[in-house]
């Protein structure tokens, strides 16, 4: 591990023009073979999870499964008094005739009057699967524009689970497209204050889009294995951009401050070579680090987190692999160009009788963060007190946390859709939610089953969370039988909630559930909204308990110290409470709506924790490897545990604030979308970058290594070790005469670096 980085920044340094020109095959063939191959979308059969997935796979058995459904609207335009009846009619009739006609269309409904006569509706079953219909919805789309144009006096619209999907997906690519205006150039302005450098500012960018575009052509093939639920490349670009301009700018920076250090006796292939012994082993730890943890995601068994993890996995390792190969070459080339340039500068000075000195990269810590470490050297249990005492008060909104899965009302009233929808739902209230039940017995059974589920519509029809008219259908082959009953609330109310569980608890096991050989489950929309976050809950431990492990594993790893495992293990814990005690304190309530323009649900979403602790898990290792890194490459060049503390912290703030504020930016901008979800993970994971950076690192960490000092290596002894090493040389070279420890001194902070890195 210490070598391999060491053995490709040589060869790609010494043959920059071959590492750039194959960089820039791998990502155009990795892009073509993903175009050729093409994405494999995941399938309704996909998304099924817990008892109403089973219930929906026994229905799709029988053939009963749900059919892609628009519903035409037809009511009275605003401010044009009463519905006309008779236009009304004549409207409805022009629209099944016209759907009737079209191929995408399986069957039309009846026209159905509201019962306070302010509408008509008309149902349009679509043919396919239910998540194909947002394909193939615009002929329907159309034939609705034409009904409205020949019946101008009315108000024609539509709505369906494919229309929506359909404004979901453009609104999706609308907020993505704002999100790159704004996370680009606020990405590149923060580069030039770092760097003071257009070149070098740039380099951290294009590498972070190569790496993306090189990483949506790997995942369309990823897909083939792990199908992709739409959020794939949603996911590359908002961790892609993160850790891709992250990687490269660890990278950048140590090469700086080497070549502030050599003084200029270093040639660039030289420096790339000392930062790649350096930063390069703990870019390559930490991609490791975030890929693995983003693996653990697998264990949730759901169609979306396995998107997750695929495009966090595959655009991580990338990254990893251009700062690896194609940055060193550019590093050389660009330092190669410079080293011309000075030396022109320095002939044509030494012609005008001048000495020219060239400018050197700042390095070391800046005024704020020495004023900042300041007091945790001083007092470092105080500090420790105060921050972890700061970060636990802002933990405790977590204790009243809410997961639901966000359902229609929640999405954003900006797609058109979704204003029809909430005009459908306002004259048709039984449409907004039902109950699925499906039985699957011996086709001998099937009039007994019947009878059994006339009983339990009949019991329900009690329950006033339940109305209408219940609907029995049978399949062809008479094993499949499903009842379906209208539940006028809201999918996430209390009211149809606890309907589902009644129904579960009470009506299935006293009727049909008492049935000898028949299998039972219950679907529809309460109980998909219902069971999904349940299923994550149920996860969501067995999820944790193995970022923590990988945590530990990777630290003791890299380090080689347990008690650095248990330290990240409860530096991450605590990062992620806090930031989700933010999220809480923010979504759930109304305060901040105005703020960033949202509507509170006054819930978090059932997937936002979990994305949350993997890609928060995974990111922290970059800073803690980043940071520790270094604080232990100083105590094995012999410096003590105490001072080396410092100094790692020192030497390491401005590469990782500077990080972060990448990070802060890119997520920060994902927190402008307009879909609560999205919203939530950007500010969530932004709030949790920037404690982490500014608050665990520079003040809970190195508190707590300064509080353990020689304990924080244990069990390791290498840095006993080497600093026996250390002073064995220390002591052979006070035998040295004068002029020979003079030229050993010359390359000596070259040199220690790249042993300290071994050693490492």
């Amino acid at each position: 591990m210490t070598n391999l980085p060491v053995r490709m920044a040589r060869w790609s340094a010494g043959h920059p023009w071959r590492a750039i020109v194959g960089w820039l095959l791998f990502v155009t063939l990795c892009l073509g073979a993903g175009i050729a191959a093409g994405g494999n979308p995941a399938a309704t059969e996909d998304f099924r999870i817990g008892e109403a997935g089973r219930a929906e796979a026994l229905a799709a058995e029988g053939g009963l499964q749900q059919r892609p459904l628009e519903r035409v609207l037809i009511h009275a335009r605003p401010g044009g008094g009463p519905l006309d009846a008779a236009a009304a009619d004549a409207a409805a009739r022009d629209t099944v005739q016209r759907m009737r006609k079209l191929p995408e269309v399986l069957s039309v409904a009846d026209p159905v009057r509201a019962a306070d006569g302010s509408a008509v509706r008309v149902d349009v079953t679509m043919k396919g699967a239910e998540l194909e219909g947002k394909k193939h919805v615009d002929p329907l789309l159309a034939q609705t524009a034409e009904v409205q144009a020949a019946h101008p006096g009315l108000w024609v619209e539509e709505v369906g689970s494919p229309s929506i999907g359909k404004g979901v997906d453009k609104l999706r690519g609308d907020d993505l497209a704002r999100t790159e205006v704004i996370a680009l150039p606020v990405t590149l302005i923060t580069l030039l204050i770092v760097f003071s450098s257009v070149a070098m500012a740039l380099v951290p960018l294009l590498l972070a889009l190569s790496s993306i575009i090189a990483a949506v052509g790997l995942s369309m093939l990823a897909s083939h294995v792990f199908p992709d639920a739409g959020i794939g490349t949603n996911v590359i670009l908002l961790i892609g951009l993160a850790v891709g301009v992250d990687y490269t700018l660890f990278y950048l920076k140590r090469e700086r401050e080497e070549r502030a250090r050599s003084g200029g006796r270093l040639s660039s292939q030289a420096l790339v070579e000392l930062a790649a012994a350096t930063s390069g082993r703990a870019v390559v730890v930490s991609g490791l680090a975030v890929a693995v943890s983003s693996a653990t995601l697998y264990l949730a068994d759901d169609v979306i987190f396995s998107s997750i993890a695929t495009g966090a996995i595959v655009v991580t390792l990338v990254a990893v692999v251009s700062s690896l190969t194609v940055l060193p070459a550019v590093l050389a080339a660009l330092g190669g160009r410079s080293e011309r340039r000075q030396a022109r500068k320095a002939a044509r000075a030494a012609a005008r009788g001048r000495t020219y000195t060239p400018r050197q990269p700042r390095t070391g810590a800046g005024r704020i963060t020495d004023a900042v470490l300041r007091p945790t050297r001083k007092h470092p249990v105080a500090t420790l007190a105060v921050a972890t005492l700061a970060m636990l008060v802002l933990a405790l909104p977590l204790l009243n946390l809410n997961l639901t899965e966000m359902s229609r009302e929640t999405h954003s009233r900006s797609i058109p859709a979704m204003r029809t929808y909430d005009r459908l739902m306002a004259s048709y209230p039984e449409l907004k939610a039902m109950h699925q039940v499906v039985v699957r017995a011996d086709a001998g059974h099937a009039d007994e089953v019947a009878g059994e589920l006339r009983r339990l519509a009949d019991r329900a029809a009690e329950d006033p969370a339940v109305t209408g008219t219940p609907v029995l259908r049978t399949s062809p082959d008479r094993r499949i039988t499903l009842l379906e009953m209208a539940v006028p609330h809201s999918v996430s109310s209390d009211t149809a909630r606890t309907s589902l569980k009644t129904l579960r608890e009470t009506h299935i096991p006293d009727t049909v559930g008492r049935l000898p050989g028949s299998e039972t489950a219950v679907t529809g929309d309460v109980a998909r909204y219902n069971d999904y976050p349940a299923h994550q809950k149920q996860k969501l431990p067995l999820i944790i308990g193995a970022l923590l492990l990988v945590t530990f594993a990777m630290t003791v790893w890299a380090f080689r110290s347990v008690v650095l495992g248990l330290v990240g293990i409860a530096l991450n814990l605590l990062s992620a409470a806090s930031s989700l005690g933010l999220l809480v304190l923010v979504f759930q309530h109304e305060w901040a709506e105005g703020l960033l323009d949202f509507d509170s649900t006054g819930s978090i979403g059932s997937r936002v924790p979990l994305f949350l602790f993997v890609i928060l898990f995974g990111l922290s290792m970059d800073y803690q490897v980043f940071v520790i890194s270094r604080i232990r490459e100083a105590a094995l060049s012999g410096v003590p545990t105490r001072q080396a503390v410092i100094d790692g912290i020192r030497s390491s703030a401005g590469v990782v604030t500077s990080a972060a504020v990448v990070m802060v930016t890119v997520f920060a901008s994902f927190a402008s979308l307009h879909l609560i979800e999205m919203k939530q993970i950007g500010f969530v994971l932004a709030v949790a970058v920037l404690l982490d950076a500014f608050v665990i690192r520079i003040l809970i960490l190195p508190s707590l290594m300064l509080l353990l000092g020689e304990a924080n290596w244990w069990p390791s002894r290498g840095v006993g070790r080497a600093r026996r090493s250390t002073a064995a040389a220390a002591g052979s070279g006070s035998r040295i005469d004068a002029g020979a420890g003079a030229g050993a001194g010359a390359l000596g902070n070259g040199a220690d670096t790249g042993r300290a890195a071994n050693v490492g």
